[in-house]
This record gives C-alpha cells, sequence and structure tokens, in this order.
C-alpha cells in the first residue's frame, strides 16, 4: 500500500485467522492515519522496519525512512530470509490449511475434469446483445484461474480468466444458498475453478455468470504478480515463464502468433508439395553452417557426438533419394552466446527444391512470408518499431558489390583476388571507411564481407535480397554460372535482410562433389588453425554427393526472427516460451566482500574480488551480507550496494530494449534519407543508453 506517495511497511503483525477482518480495518485505519498526518506534517512515530527503528517525520523523514526500508527490503531479498519469503511461506500454509479443510469435508480441490460450455470470448460474444440488468434464460458453464475477487457482504465478484479472454463471476448468497459461505472460505486469487449459472449483464454493463454452482478445479498455493504493476521484473519474465503468461496477456498473444506463423508456413509449403522431414539432432560430424555445436557423448555406443548446428546435410542426402521437395522445421543448437537477437538453441526452417535455384528460392521466400503475414497479421504491411515495413512481393535485389561500392567507393569485380596488391587496397579502402578487425582477414571475399556486415548491413530496413557472396564465406553454394563473376569468386548465393537483420540464407546448392571436398578441406584446415566454428570434412556426406544430387535450391529461414519481426518483439527471447538462463545461485560475503564464496561466473568472481581490494583501501560502499546472483548473461550480474546506486535487473532489460528499438530507429531514419541533423539526434541518443549499459558492465 502507498500514501501520498510512499510506501508504508507494516511488519512482525500477527494474523489469526478468526481475526481477520478486525486486523484488515486496523491496516486500513493505520494507512488513513499515516496519510492524513503525512499531509499536515505532524506525524512523529516510531515503526520497526526489520529490527530497527525508524523515525516517521515530516517529508524529510518520510523519505528516509522510505529509502531505508527499501535498502532493508533488498537485503532480506538477497538473503532468502524475513519479510519476503516469510510472507510466502504463510500464504503457502494458510492455503494448505484449506486444501485440507475441504478435503475434511469431502471436496477435492483438485478435480479430474470439467466441462465448461463456453470460453470467456465466446461467452462474451454471443451475449453482445443482452441489455444492461438482463439476464439470459440459459444455462453456461466457464472455467479459468480467479485474477480478481472483490467482496460485498451477501455478494462476491470474481474476473475468471481463461485462453481467450475473462468474464465476470457473479455470486449471490440469496442465489447460491449455504455454498456462498465456501466461496469466502475457500476461493483465493489463483485458484482454477468452474461457474455454472446464467448469463447476466450489471447494471453497470458488464457480462457476468450469476452462478448458481461453482468447483475447485484446482487450488494455488502461491500468490500471484501483483495486480497494478503484472509482472515486470525482465529476468524473472523469462525464468517463470508461468507467471509471465498469467500476469501479461500480451505475452500469451505473442506465443500463439508463433504458433500461428509456424502452422502457416507448413500448411504453405504443403500444398505445394514439399514433405516435412526428420532428420538427426545427434551428428557425428557438424556441418551446414559455421558455429561452434554442443558436444555430448553416448555411453552404450561409447561415440563422441554433437548437437546439431543445421539440418542443411541430412536434408540434401534426402534429394539425392529421390525426394525431389523436403523442408524440416525444427530446433538447431550452437554454443554461442546470447543477445536480444540470439539464442543459443533456436527454431530454423530449411527447405530443398530439386531443379529450381537461388533465383527461385528468392520467389519462393517473399510469396511465402508474404502470404504468411496476410494470414497470422491480417496484412502484409506491419510495424515494427513503430516503422511500417512492406513485406508484399516483390522485396529489393542488390549485390553484395554494389552496396560495398556505394560506402567506399571500391568496386571489388574489378580487383584480381589472388592479387596481394588488390587485397591490399580493399583493406585501406576499408579502413578508411571505419570498419574495425579488417587486420584479421586475409583474402578479398573477407575484406568484401567484412565491409558490407560493418557499413551496410544496419541499414536495410526494407526487405532486402543481397546476392552474389564471396566463396569464402559461402561453401556449399554453387560458383556463379556468369564466367567472369565465377572468376571473381563469387557466388550464386544470397541473404534477406529486414529491419538490419539477417532473415534467411539461399543458395544454388553445390552439387559437384570434387569442389565440395575442396571446400570441406578448407573449412578443415581454418578448424585445424583454431577457427572454432569452422567445419569438418564430412565424409557420409561426400559420399552421398557422389551418387549425384540434381540441381537444387535451397533455402533456410531464421523462425525466431521472423516471429519476431511479425510481432514486433524487440528481443528474441520474447519469442522463445522458455529461453536459455543460467541457475540463480546466491554468492555468500562477509561485511567488505572479505570472504566471498566462489560463483558459478568466474566474471562476477573477479568483479567481487576486485571491489573487496578496493573496499579495503578506500571508503567504498559496503556489500551487503548475501548478495542476490541472477547469471542469465556475464554482463547481468546485480550486487546490492549499501550507500552506492547499482543498476536493478529490470532497469538493465529495459536500456537493452531501448538500445534495440532506438537501433532500429537510426536504421529507418538512414533508409528514409532523413536530414543528417536528424539521425545525429538519434545516433546520440543511442550511445548515450550503450554508454549507460557499458559503465554498469564495467568491472569495479
Amino acid at each position: 500500500p502507498t500514501c501520498a506517495g510512499y510506501r508504508i511497511i507494516t511488519l512482525g503483525i500477527g494474523v489469526a485467522p478468526r481475526g481477520r477482518r478486525a486486523t484488515h480495518m486496523g491496516f486500513a485505519l493505520l494507512h488513513m492515519i499515516a496519510a492524513l498526518a503525512h499531509v499536515r506534517g505532524h506525524l512523529r512515530a516510531i515503526l520497526p522496519v526489520a529490527g530497527r527503528a525508524l523515525p516517521l517525520q515530516r517529508a524529510g523523514g518520510f523519505r528516509r525512512m522510505h529509502a531505508a526500508a527499501n535498502e532493508q527490503a533488498t537485503r532480506t531479498k538477497a538473503s532468502g530470509e524475513g519479510m519476503l519469503s516469510e510472507t510466502q511461506e504463510n500464504v503457502f500454509a494458510q492455503r494448505l490449511a484449506k486444501v485440507q479443510e475441504m478435503r475434511e469435508e469431502n471436496v477435492e480441490p483438485f478435480a479430474y475434469s470439467y466441462a465448461p460450455t463456453h470460453r470467456c470470448e465466446a461467452l462474451q460474444r454471443e451475449y453482445t446483445a443482452l441489455g444492461a440488468g438482463e439476464e439470459a434464460d440459459a444455462v453456461v458453464a466457464v472455467s479459468g484461474r480467479v485474477t480478481l475477487k472483490r467482496v460485498f457482504g451477501s455478494l462476491t465478484f470474481l474476473t475468471l480468466s481463461d485462453e481467450t479472454g475473462t468474464v465476470q463471476i457473479y455470486m449471490d448468497k440469496k442465489r447460491m444458498g449455504e455454498s456462498f459461505k465456501d466461496v469466502k472460505r475457500w476461493i483465493d486469487i489463483g485458484d482454477i475453478i468452474g461457474a455454472r449459472g446464467a448469463p447476466k449483464r450489471t447494471d453497470k454493463g458488464e457480462l457476468s455468470v450469476a452462478t448458481v454452482e461453482w468447483t475447485m478445479l484446482t487450488k494455488c498455493f502461491r500468490p500471484l504478480p501483483d495486480k497494478w504493476h503484472g509482472l515486470t521484473d525482465v529476468s524473472k519474465r523469462y525464468r517463470q515463464r508461468h507467471l509471465d503468461l498469467i500476469a501479461n496477456p500480451e505475452v500469451r498473444r505473442t506465443l500463439r502468433q508463433r504458433a500461428q506463423i509456424t502452422s502457416a508456413i507448413r500448411r504453405w509449403l504443403d500444398t505445394r508439395d514439399f514433405l516435412e522431414m526428420e532428420t538427426p539432432a545427434l551428428q557425428t560430424t557438424p556441418g551446414g553452417a559455421a558455429a561452434k555445436p554442443f558436444d555430448t557423448y553416448h555411453n552404450a555406443l561409447e561415440m563422441q557426438l554433437t548437437l546439431r548446428i543445421a539440418t542443411e546435410l541430412h536434408l540434401k542426402r534426402l534429394v539425392v533419394g529421390g525426394f525431389e521437395r523436403v523442408y524440416e522445421l525444427g530446433r538447431i543448437f550452437r554454443n554461442e552466446g546470447t543477445s536480444a537477437r540470439h539464442n543459443p538453441e533456436f527454431t530454423t526452417i530449411e527447405l530443398y527444391q530439386a531443379y529450381a535455384d537461388f533465383e527461385d528460392m528468392m520467389c519462393l521466400c517473399e510469396n511465402m512470408i508474404s502470404d504468411v503475414s496476410q494470414q497470422v497479421c491480417g496484412t502484409t504491411t506491419i510495424p515494427y518499431g513503430g516503422v511500417p515495413i512492406e513485406l508484399a512481393p516483390p522485396w529489393r535485389r542488390v549485390t553484395m558489390n554494389d552496396l560495398v561500392m556505394e560506402k567506399i567507393g571500391l568496386d571489388f569485380n574489378a580487383l584480381d583476388r589472388s592479387s596481394p596488391s588488390d587485397i591490399s587496397r580493399a583493406k585501406s579502402a576499408a579502413v578508411a571507411a571505419g570498419v574495425a578487425n579488417i587486420g584479421g582477414v586475409s583474402t578479398l571475399g573477407e575484406v568484401l564481407n567484412l565491409c558490407f556486415e560493418e557499413l551496410c548491413e544496419a541499414e536495410l530496413v526494407q526487405p532486402t535480397f543481397v546476392t552474389e557472396y564471396p566463396v569464402e564465406v559461402s561453401p556449399l553454394s554453387k560458383p556463379h554460372r556468369n564466367p567472369l563473376k565465377k572468376k571473381a569468386g563469387i557466388t550464386e548465393r544470397f541473404e534477406l535482410f529486414v529491419v538490419g537483420r539477417e532473415l534467411a540464407n539461399a543458395f544454388s546448392e553445390l552439387t559437384d562433389p570434387v569442389d565440395q571436398r575442396e571446400r570441406f578441406e578448407l573449412q578443415a584446415a581454418k578448424k585445424a588453425a583454431g577457427d572454432e566454428e569452422a567445419c569438418d570434412v564430412d565424409e557420409d556426406f561426400l559420399q552421398a554427393l557422389e551418387m549425384g544430387m540434381p540441381p537444387t535450391g535451397g533455402l533456410g529461414i531464421g523462425i525466431d526472427r521472423l516471429v519476431m519481426l511479425l510481432t514486433d518483439s524487440a528481443s528474441i527471447r520474447d519469442v522463445i516460451a522458455f529461453p536459455l538462463m543460467r541457475p540463480e545461485t546466491v554468492v555468500d560475503a562477509k561485511p567488505g566482500l572479505a570472504g566471498a564464496a566462489a560463483s558459478t561466473r568466474p566474471a562476477f568472481a573477479a568483479a567481487v574480488a576486485a571491489a573487496a581490494k578496493n573496499a579495503a583501501s578506500t571508503s567504498a560502499p559496503v556489500v551487503s551480507s548475501a548478495v542476490a546472483v541472477t547469471a542469465d548473461t556475464v554482463e547481468a550480474v546485480s550486487v546490492t550496494v549499501s550507500g552506492g546506486e547499482v543498476m536493478s535487473q529490470e532497469e538493465r532489460g529495459a536500456i537493452e530494449s531501448a538500445i534495440a528499438t532506438q537501433g532500429d530507429l537510426v536504421r529507418s531514419l538512414k533508409a528514409q534519407g532523413a536530414p543528417k541533423e536528424r539521425v545525429g539526434e538519434e545516433v546520440v541518443k543511442l550511445k548515450a543508453l550503450k554508454a549507460q549499459l557499458l559503465d554498469e558492465l564495467s568491472p569495479p
């Protein structure tokens, strides 16, 4: 509860089951007196807060009380003891007692089934014409979770939520008789119940079910998130997705749209004679992409295995075997970092069509995505970060060389890829244009690709097919059919970019087994030299290719990023039901960090050690006796420091989301040719957000 903008925390009051009403009245009286006294500035009292006496005086005193109470609450939460956990335990114990009481009265609190006649949305739609104060001559049954409960003597109003929406449950003692007392005794917010009665619209116009009979379907033991603020802690939302789904209907809507998108893709392909196949997730040789795999071991077969990093090579073997149109929509695993656009476990669709090439894949890609957008979103013009994205075909097609030439004024196609002087010339032009890390590449194609990634990629806001990739970064693509372009090391490959992100990748697939072996061997040499993302020579695939694969076009689409686009989601974690997160741990430390225990995160342990050293030599703030560590990424560490300001996980998540949104805005303004001054203003804001985050991530 709040009073005149200040939080009042009351501890140490025991609530007896028979004295609830008196206690609640006491709470209300206390809050009213505190608010009135604060306005007049006459309150001078002492309240115990976690064993400490805090003076409640005029405005300044209230602010000090508020700060100290928040500090103590944070310490309590970090230690896992005291107010917060105690409240949770009390709620659990009270509700467990209700379960026992129900069973003693032969009422089962965990039902086996229930048969509702309507979902909430369907009920609302069916009785739209019911007037205020009217009651329908019908009996309906609904079921769902209680998200709000209001008791007014002989009347009780519940808000019942199911997957489709909400409806009010109207419970009247006159109508329900003796069973009404059980409503007040047993139903809590969070319970899942069934209610049967007549549809009735109240005098205030709220459609309700005038209940004559109710059934406890599942008793909820834990309290739901605050009804006014919902579940806003970013880390907790991802870790406890069940709570996120209960508290935030928009999250349910996003995940529902994800299911609709994947279903629409499958239907689109199935009606065009593609067959959905399944390929192994456990593989002996990872391939089909440049990525570091997850390693595992099969005990019974005594084999080292990896989780797949792509479905490509096995799907191509199916094409060799005679299936002319195949696809797989499945999970991929890559041992890489996390970000707003990356998750180590993600979903892709890869499809292969015999007798087609990368031009056919462009047509297929733009038609499929635009049709799916029309089916799921009802339009092909969708908003993303406030920018309208037009998905109706045809989409822009442009070569990588043309995009880079616009930025640095150098035509890579006119250079000799085997000439050291031309490679040096390309590197110099790249450095002059501000491309970083150019010293780590050694070929002309790699320089071209790095220039594109650094200078061009972020500006591709509207759907754009970038074509003619260099062979050095396209080990599975056919050389270009044009002899001059083939000589220049260009392949028949494209990538699709929307809002500055890669969304799809496609080739005229390489069918020459000799050429494929040479490229595999080059990749293997890179791996031997320390490149963890390079692939090995896959002899099984080469043997299949030596049997002959027809000319084939292949396409891969990142489902998670497509869902982000179609649902206007800033982070990949918003579109994955259960994104990968590190476990929560608690690091115990003595005052001043003198005895910090070893953490599951070396970066955090190093930060703790540095802070301890700093505290020993200066008057730095002291870390509380127990630190709650949420370890989803290295940068997500949050330490509570008494006397210092520290960014919370919620604040950090908000900044990360703001960075993604601001970046999209900058790219959009550049793509629309906005004045440099306008773009510059937004770039300054973006840099300020990044600097704020970097300051937080810097070691103490």
